[in-house]
C-alpha cells in the first residue's frame, strides 16, 4: 500500500511563495491563473494490508509531525 499526503497552507493564511509563483506565471504569459497555493507532497510505502490501521497512524503523523495544524491543512489517501 501507499499513502499519498498533501499539506497546504490554510485558506486564511497568506502564501507568499504561492503569490510569487502566480506572478511569475503571469509574467511568462500564462494569463488568467487564479490563486496559487504551494504546499508539500509526500508518498509513503506501507507494508501489510490493514488500511484502516494505517489511516489512524498517518492521520496522527500528519497532525503531530508532517504539518503545522495552526497554519496548514492536510489530506491523504491510502491506495
Amino acid at each position: 500500500m501507499k499513502a499519498k499526503i498533501i499539506v497546504t497552507p490554510k485558506k486564511a493564511v497568506l502564501d507568499p511563495q504561492g503569490k510569487s509563483v502566480q506572478n511569475a506565471l503571469e509574467q511568462m504569459g500564462y494569463k488568467g491563473i487564479g490563486s496559487v497555493r504551494v504546499g508539500k507532497y509526500l508518498e509513503m510505502e506501507l507494508p501489510g494490508a490493514d488500511a484502516e490501521a494505517w489511516r489512524k497512524q498517518i492521520d496522527d503523523a500528519c497532525r503531530r509531525i508532517l504539518s503545522n495544524p495552526v497554519i496548514e491543512d492536510y489530506r491523504f489517501t491510502i491506495e
